[in-house]
């Protein structure tokens, strides 16, 4: 089939969506499709190119990929609405320069940029598919990106537009399932498929040569060594990252052999930075993928955060690269979340609240000092994302839906 993947992120970013578009993209090449990309110029978390240009095409690894302008900014809530709402006009200008698909994908977030979807899909009456990684009116209305008011209203307007024109509905996690159905989304329309882990780990060590006794080699921890907690990938208000590393340094006594490493960077970065009072956290940037293999190969565990309080809008793709790499996680969030239910059913690591940021230190304290429970969880959750986030698992299964949804391409 000739594919048409809409993704305002992709390569050469690192971080975010951008990987799992690049590794669909390669996946659906591998097996057989036509496979183009029309993404933005490379902006995440910070722009790649010094001077705006014309819209331009490149060729990376094979697949033809249109470059659209935009005007990035993510420093406040007008500069985003801004750089989505530019993207959406360019893929708006672009539609007549683009090739007639069999099937269209288009990747939300960018939210905008799903009305030109729309429009394109209507147009030249092809079957389209929403892979859905944010709800974005829940997300922007949770962070308080938006208030109630006109720019909500349209929002909600365009979602339900969205899921009502989709032919079929692609999302990460049961708890987009339940939200999308309260919303009035036929079931028959939506398609779980979780996110694969988009990095292979090097299981005979580091980048450098070095052998890991930690997670990704699965050999258990050593008593005396130092306890390494891995944070990675965008650093955004949904996380509610300061408040953790807030509730770290406020009892060093508790942890004093644990090393907090964030790396990554967004636009909270400044708050969780600004957290910091010890040696104890780092926070190196957005580091190369060499740097990112070594950090992944010494790690001992794994961090995920949700910012409390907030509905659960996205399924943070660093959770399937921390199993896959043999790293239990522990996970600040809502014990309710999906992030909880995958932590707890693959027994991969531990849930801590995140209502009582306090109790993220004491637990944490808990977890450090069974090392035998380190190393068990630490195979568990290997174990449940070789089932679970599989690349292939994943590429087969998205290659069913766009084939049903082409029947005669």
């Amino acid at each position: 089939m000739r594919l048409q993947l809409w993704s305002c992120n992709y390569a050469p970013e690192v971080t975010g969506i951008a990987p799992v578009s690049e590794v669909w993209a390669r996946a659906m090449r591998d097996r057989g499709h036509d496979v183009e990309v029309v993404a933005a110029f490379p902006h995440y978390p910070e722009p790649l190119w010094e001077h705006p240009r014309r819209p331009y095409r490149e060729v990376r690894d094979g697949i033809p990929v249109t470059r659209l302008p935009l005007w990035a900014g993510r420093g406040s809530a007008a500069q985003r609405i801004r750089q989505e709402l530019t993207f959406a006009a360019a893929q708006t200008a672009a539609i007549p320069a683009l090739r007639r698909p069999d099937v269209q994908v288009a990747v939300s977030p960018s939210f905008p940029a799903l009305l030109p979807a729309i429009v394109n899909a209507r147009v030249r009456r092809i079957p389209w598919l929403l892979w859905l990684h944010d709800i974005l009116p829940d997300g922007a209305a949770a962070t308080g990106l938006v208030g109630d008011g006109p720019v909500l209203r349209a929002a909600r307007a365009l979602e339900r537009l969205a899921y009502r024109e989709a032919d079929s509905i692609v999302v990460l996690s049961q708890a987009f399932t339940r939200n999308l159905e309260a919303k009035g989304v036929p079931a028959s329309k939506i398609e779980l498929i979780y996110d694969p882990a988009t990095r292979v780990p090097q299981r005979n060590g580091s980048a450098a040569g070095e052998t890991s006794t930690n997670g990704a080699n699965g050999s258990r921890p050593a008593a005396g060594s130092p306890v390494r907690l891995l944070s990675m990938g965008n650093i955004g208000f949904s996380q509610g990252l300061a408040e953790v590393v807030r509730a770290f340094e406020s009892e060093p006594e508790l942890n004093s052999d644990v090393r907090l490493v964030i790396t990554g960077s967004g636009v909270a970065a400044p708050d969780a930075a600004g957290e910091v009072r010890t040696p104890r956290v780092e926070m190196p940037g957005l580091v190369s993928s060499e740097r990112l293999e070594r950090e992944l190969q010494s790690a001992t565990l794994a961090l995920v955060t949700q910012k409390h309080g907030g509905e659960e809008f996205n399924i943070p793709s660093k959770l399937m690269n921390f199993m896959a790499y043999g790293l239990p996680v522990v996970a600040s969030v809502d014990p309710g979340s999906e992030v909880a239910r995958l932590v707890r059913s693959s027994a991969g690591g531990w849930v801590v609240d995140n209502a009582d940021p306090a109790e993220f230190p004491r637990a944490l304290r808990r977890i450090v000092e069974s090392r035998g429970e380190i190393a068990e969880r630490a195979a568990a959750a290997r174990e449940f994302a070789s089932r679970h986030f599989d690349l292939d698992a994943f590429a087969d299964h998205f290659d069913a839906v766009l084939r049903r949804l082409a029947p005669g391409a």
